[in-house]
């Protein structure tokens, strides 16, 4: 039983000094990202069936989703740049 105790002790110890700081900030970042990705498919596939004067409020998501996607791509690399400077 204290052998037991003692391998799982050193496997914790071992994964939680294996991460980065910003393990779970990445993991987040990618998720979000991966969710704007797929909001962008979204607002293209409107385009093929939206009514002319509302193309206007599509394009608008269209280049609000694309910043939001901009500015995770910049926060992932920051991340990156503080692990591995």
């Amino acid at each position: 039983m204290l052998v037991r105790t003692l391998i799982t002790y050193a496997v914790m110890v071992t994964c939680a000094l294996a991460f980065h700081d910003n393990t779970f900030a990445v993991f987040e970042l990618k998720e979000e990202l991966q969710i704007r990705y797929m909001n962008m498919w979204e607002l293209l596939e409107q385009l093929e069936y939206v009514d002319p004067h509302q193309r206007g409020v599509v394009y608008a998501e269209i280049e609000h989703i694309r910043s939001e996607i901009q500015r995770i791509i910049d926060l992932l690399i920051q991340h990156d740049k503080q692990q591995h400077p």
